[in-house]
């Protein structure tokens, strides 16, 4: 279909040198859809069809969350992405004395199976994509969506999504880690070995910078760590035996968008490039989707403001525009009121309207790599790739992610960036609207959406009921065979999903991993 401007120029769906006015023949880009990728891992990108659209929900009980996700899902969102609570993310259930007033508050109370059939109640899984923010208990949740789906009668062949199972950047930024790395690595090379045999269309990972932004990594350090802990993710892989081409189609990445719109849309392309040099040159990979960086983003939720909390709105969707202007796959763009408490229904919706007005009112998605041949942006995409193949190199020379996340290093390097980042704001010299200049003296009041307290109270029974009603022997005998797998080389992601097909919790099941594995404790950092 050819599309104009609103002036009735034709907009053309890809641009290339020859295009321009005084056009050197020696000027090569490239093309989007092939090696390096710079300009987009597929030739037509949203020529097509527009990005998936995820909403990022989930909070208090499993039936909270199902009426949010069927919210969405009539409002036109393409794909679920679930939030879990703190208790389900660290392993613990939430009558356990650890949880005890962090149940349901940041994300979704995942104890058993039994949650999972209530949150994803009445929402076909072959039919929608769910992306689910998991790291040391990645694999327990990915099988209990796998069960739930298997009660639906679906092929877990057609299962489509993510699980983000990417522990290291836990050790470096965000500290929700169960295990050690040996253990954690091992789990994760488990599940690729599991999703090639028994859910062939899942992403097996999503390797997040995204969180080390929040923590304050620079974008270059975004994706230089990132990409670091990628190259570990593949080597592990590789010494257990799996062939490159067998599980790198399914890798996949995720990365923030901050408001520095030029800068982001650099960041991705660089990324790309990178990424497809490593694939092909180090690892050796042939098949083409080895080499290409696909990515989630999520709009830049560290940079939102409690203050005037409606500016919020402004600054997503400049990110979500940097997102889709940087060739993003899919993108989850955040709702206004995130900085005071959980998105209410309105703001999450407006929060999805932001993405529906950039694809269907905009004409960015007309054409692909918009600003390709822009003098910064080429500069700023050489200057980024530069500055993180250095860290990268870093890196390396000790040892790789795993050695360097020991010593500290990536969480050294972020933390200096992050008190850089605090003093520019403090001083003034980095203008945040609305609190640093543009403030008001008098805030307008706000009513937040607040968590019930008793949403605790209810998972306690919940549990009891489970462990009265449930075979105790079968659990027993099957956690019993799942620490026996732990503690040898066989894949643990069979034994687990007996387990917790036997109705085993998920704080059962990583307290038989926590007895064979142990559990990890930081060095304390030395800056």
């Amino acid at each position: 279909m050819e599309r104009h401007t609103e002036s009735g120029v034709p907009i053309a769906p890809v641009y290339r040198p020859q295009d321009l006015a005084g056009w050197d023949p020696g000027t090569e880009l490239g093309e989007p859809g092939e090696y390096p990728y710079t300009r987009g891992v597929y030739p037509t990108m949203y020529t097509g069809r527009p990005w998936t659209m995820r909403q990022y929900a989930g909070f208090g009980t499993a039936a909270e969350s199902n009426a949010r996700y069927r919210q969405l899902i009539a409002g036109g969102a393409a794909g679920l992405s679930v939030a879990f609570d703190l208790p389900t993310q660290m392993g613990h259930d939430s009558d356990a004395p650890l949880a005890h007033g962090e149940v349901g508050k940041v994300g979704v109370a995942i104890d058993s199976v039994e949650d999972m059939r209530v949150l994803f109640d009445g929402i076909p899984l072959d039919r929608v994509s769910t992306s689910m923010t998991i790291n040391a208990p990645a694999a327990l949740l990915l099988l209990l969506y796998q069960l739930v789906a298997e009660e639906q009668g679906i092929d877990p062949g057609l299962l489509t999504g993510t699980v983000q199972n990417d522990v290291l950047k836990e050790y470096v930024a965000r500290g929700t880690y169960i295990f050690p790395p040996g253990p954690s690595l091992r789990l994760t090379a488990d599940v690729f070995r599991y999703c090639r045999a028994e859910l062939p269309k899942w992403n097996t990972i999503s390797i997040s910078g995204y969180h080390m932004a929040e923590a304050g990594a620079s974008p270059a350090q975004e994706i230089a760590f990132t990409l670091a802990d990628a190259i570990a993710y593949v080597r592990t892989a590789l010494a257990a035996g799996m062939e490159v081409d067998a599980f790198a189609p399914r890798l996949s990445f995720f990365f923030v968008a901050r408001t520095t719109l030029l800068e982001e849309v650099a960041k991705f392309r660089a990324a790309r490039r990178i990424w497809a040099r490593v694939m092909r040159e180090e690892f050796g990979a042939r098949d083409p989707k080895s080499l290409m960086l696909r990515f989630h983003t999520q709009t830049a939720g560290v940079q939102l403001t409690a203050q005037q909390p409606e500016l919020n709105l402004v600054r997503v969707a400049v990110q979500g525009l940097a997102a889709v202007l940087g060739g993003t796959q899919s993108l989850h763009t955040n709702s206004f009121d995130e900085a005071i408490a959980l998105p209410t229904e309105k703001s999450a919706r407006l929060a999805l309207r932001t993405q529906q007005v950039l694809a269907y009112e905009t004409d960015v998605p007309h054409t692909v790599d918009p600003f390709a041949g822009s003098y910064a942006v080429e500069r700023m995409t050489d200057e980024v790739e530069a500055a993180a193949l250095d860290l990268m190199a870093r890196v390396e020379a000790m040892g790789g992610a795993v050695a360097a996340i020991e010593a500290g290093f990536q969480k050294e390097e972020i933390e200096r960036n992050a008190y850089r980042i605090a003093r520019e704001t403090e001083s003034g010299e980095r203008v945040v609207v609305g609190v640093n200049r543009f403030a008001l003296d008098e805030e307008e009041p706000y009513e937040p959406l607040r968590v019930d307290p008793a949403i605790e109270d209810r998972q306690r029974a919940s549990l009891a009921a489970l462990r009265a009603g449930r075979d105790g022997a079968a659990v027993d005998e099957a956690l019993a065979a799942l620490r026996e797998a732990a503690a040898g080389t066989a894949n643990v992601l069979y034994p687990m999903r007996e387990a917790l097909r036997a109705r085993a919790t998920v704080g059962e099941v990583c307290g038989a991993l926590r007895e064979v594995w142990g559990t990890y404790v930081p060095a304390d950092s030395g800056w």
